[in-house]
């Protein structure tokens, strides 16, 4: 699916020596820029475009991932999906619109999106090869790549209508750079609230509850806030299922299986777990004016 959005990807290469063209070209299973550089196309779909072929972060596991895609394709979750594609629909000043998820992982929040808006495209963009496997399968409009988000983005300058950042970090200055004028960044964070009932009983990695109040501070000069909303809902889990849930996110790097599954035991086999996030839209600022 990387023939969809080839017209908005760029040569990471150019960014780093500033002598090539911006502009990546398909040409026989690989992606190549003018000068040469030369990216192959994984058998599963999706390249990698990290500058200089590593990267000191480590992307999610076969096994997170695998976890991911088993609870967001549960449906638990679609409150939170459609709360981002609404705010997408809601913000959207580019069309079509042409949209990144930064941090995408299993791109099932993207797919949503991109169903949602016709004809929308969009790149998954993951530091994790197993999470870009995922993606590359989930919309014949998403192109899936390998990235580091701290980085510069292998995007072309404002070509794009929405950032999209999941519980993912995000690069305000890069966010800025590839968005159009009109463009918007969106992010869902989860509030002190999410997953409570589990952070106490399991150990699990707490929600920093003026996180928000950052996130805003750091994109000051960059971008307006436009709106934000609360979300949150009660989800009924088995035990499986709240496997898969700590096992998706960063806790799962914390405690062992037989830490977890003992302490999972104790629950009722159907649990009351809270989901609650902020959904928040940014202008991007023309720092021209």
């Amino acid at each position: 699916m990387l023939a969809e959005v080839i017209d908005l990807l760029a040569c990471p290469q150019c960014y780093v020596d500033q002598q090539c063209s911006l502009e990546l070209d398909l040409i026989d299973r690989a992606l190549e820029c003018a000068r040469g550089h030369r990216f192959d196309i994984a058998r599963q779909g999706y390249v990698s475009l990290i500058s200089g072929g590593s990267t000191k972060f480590t992307g999610d596991s076969a096994e997170m991932i695998a976890a991911r895609s088993r609870l967001l394709g549960s449906g638990h979750f679609d409150p939170l999906m459609e709360a981002v594609t609404a705010a997408c629909a809601r913000s959207g000043g580019v069309d079509p619109a042409r949209i990144v998820e930064i941090g995408s992982g299993t791109g099932q929040y993207l797919e949503h999106v991109i169903s949602g808006l016709p004809d929308s495209r969009g790149i998954a963009l993951d530091v994790s090869k197993f999470a870009a496997r995922r993606a590359a399968k989930v919309h014949d409009r998403i192109g899936s790549i390998v990235a580091d988000v701290w980085q510069p983005l292998p995007i072309r300058d404002g070509v794009l209508s929405h950032v999209l950042c999941v519980f993912a970090p995000r690069n305000g200055e890069q966010s800025h750079r590839v968005l159009a004028d009109e463009g918007v960044l969106v992010v869902l964070t989860p509030t002190d609230r999410h997953l409570r009932e589990l952070i106490e009983l399991l150990g699990m990695v707490r929600v920093d509850d003026k996180k928000v109040e950052r996130l805003g501070s750091s994109m000051a000069g960059l971008f307006e806030r436009e709106h934000s909303e609360g979300v949150e809902f009660t989800m009924h889990l088995t035990h499986d299922e709240v496997l898969d849930l700590v096992g998706m996110g960063p806790s799962a790097r914390h405690l062992t299986a037989q830490q977890l599954e003992a302490s999972v035991a104790e629950l009722p086999e159907l649990t009351p777990i809270t989901a609650s996030a902020t959904i928040s839209s940014y202008r991007k600022v023309n720092r021209g004016v």
